[in-house]
C-alpha cells in the first residue's frame, strides 16, 4: 500500500512531497497455528491537498480472552485516526491550544471512539455459542474475566501519527514502537518515558476500563527541519531483534535503502522483509509503517558517499535476530 501526500515548509516556503508505505504481515508461528493477522494497519491523507495525514497501526492481543482482537485492532485503527482528524479544526495560528488539546483531550477520545465501537459490535453481534464454548474451555477465570469485562474479547494496543503543516502529533498506547529518522539518520524515540508495565507478553489496553490515562502522546512543532522518517511498527518487528540497538538501527538502515534503491524497490520488497524477520525473530505478526519525506529521502545519505549501502536484508530481516 502507497499514498503521496504534501508538506508545506514550516515558514511557508516550497512544499515537501511525503509518501507513506507500509505492510501487515501474519507471524510465522500464526501460520504454523493456522491463526489469522491479528495486526491491523490504516492510513489516510486528502487526496487534493494532500495534508494532513494520518497514520495508525494496532496489535490485537490473540490471547484466547481475546477472540475477538483482530477486529478490536481494525476498530483500533479507525479509531486513533478518527480522534487525531478531530484537532484538525483547531486554528493553526494557535499551537498552545492544539498542543493542549493533545495532551488533554485526545488520550480520551481515543480510548472512548474504541470502546464505543467494540461495544456496538458487541451489541449487534453477542458472543456466539462457539466463542463461549472455546472460552469455556479455558476454564473459570477467563469467563469470569469476560463477564467483568466483555471489552477483554476486542482487546488490543494503538499507535498513531498525525502529520499536518506546522505541527505532527504522536500517539500510543501499549506495545509497539514509533521511530523518528532525521536527515543525518539519527533515531529519535517519542518524549514519553519507557512504560515499564510493558515487558514479556504484558501489555496496556484499549480494552482496561480506564484505558485513557495509558495513552501517550507527543505534539512537535515543525519548527526548522521535519523527520526525514517516521516509523510505527508492532512489537512483533522489535521483538525479531536481539537488542533495542539492532531494532533502532533500522531507521537508519531503512533511509539510505530509499536513498539507494528508491522508495518502490523498498515497497516492493518490505512484505517479504517483515515474513523474514518473522521467521528468524520472533514468529509474531508484523506490521510497519513508513511515513517518508521525499526531498529528504532523495539527498544522497553520507555512507552512500563512500559505498557503503546497508545490505537489505541486514537493514530489514532482523539483524542479530533472536
Amino acid at each position: 500500500m502507497e499514498n503521496s501526500v504534501l508538506l508545506a515548509g514550516a515558514e511557508g516556503g516550497p512544499r515537501s512531497r511525503w509518501r507513506v508505505l507500509g505492510a501487515s504481515v501474519t507471524g510465522a508461528m500464526h501460520t504454523r497455528l493456522g491463526l489469522p493477522n491479528q495486526d491491523a494497519l490504516y492510513w489516510e491523507a486528502e487526496p487534493d491537498s494532500g495534508l494532513p495525514l494520518a497514520v495508525a497501526v494496532s496489535d490485537g492481543h490473540g490471547s484466547a480472552r481475546s477472540f475477538r482482537s483482530a477486529l478490536g485492532a481494525q476498530l483500533a485503527v479507525n479509531a486513533a485516526a478518527s480522534a487525531l482528524g478531530d484537532l484538525l479544526p483547531l486554528p493553526l495560528d494557535n499551537l498552545s491550544a492544539i498542543k493542549r488539546a493533545t495532551e488533554e483531550w485526545l488520550p480520551q477520545s481515543v480510548a472512548r471512539l474504541w470502546q464505543s465501537r467494540a461495544r456496538e459490535h458487541l451489541a449487534a453481534h453477542p458472543f456466539d455459542e462457539e466463542e463461549r464454548a472455546r472460552l469455556d474451555r479455558e476454564g473459570a477465570a477467563s469467563r469470569a474475566a469476560i463477564e467483568a469485562n466483555p471489552l477483554l474479547a476486542y482487546g488490543a494496543t494503538v499507535l498513531g501519527a498525525l502529520v499536518a503543516e506546522p505541527y505532527i502529533v504522536l500517539l500510543q498506547l501499549g506495545d509497539g514502537d514509533i521511530l523518528s529518522v532525521s536527515d543525518q539518520g539519527e533515531v529519535f524515540r517519542p518524549s514519553w518515558p519507557r512504560d515499564t508495565r510493558l515487558f514479556a507478553n504484558e501489555t496496556t489496553s484499549l480494552c482496561a476500563r480506564d484505558a485513557w490515562r495509558d495513552v501517550q502522546v507527543d505534539f512537535r512543532a515543525l519548527s526548522g527541519s521535519p523527520p526525514a522518517l517516521i516509523l510505527l511498527s508492532s512489537d512483533g518487528y522489535a521483538n525479531s531483534f536481539a537488542s533495542a540497538d539492532g531494532f533502532e538501527q533500522i531507521g537508519a538502515d531503512l533511509l539510505a535503502l530509499i536513498r539507494s534503491e528508491g522508495l518502490n524497490a523498498v515497497r516492493g520488497h518490505l512484505t517479504s522483509w517483515l515474513e523474514e524477520a518473522s521467521r528468524a525473530g520472533s514468529g509474531d505478526d508484523i506490521t510497519l509503517a513508513i511515513v517518508c519525506r521525499m526531498d529528504a529521502a532523495l539527498r544522497q545519505a553520507p555512507d552512500l558517499d563512500r559505498g557503503q549501502a546497508p545490505d537489505a536484508e541486514r537493514a530489514m530481516s532482523a539483524e542479530g535476530g533472536l
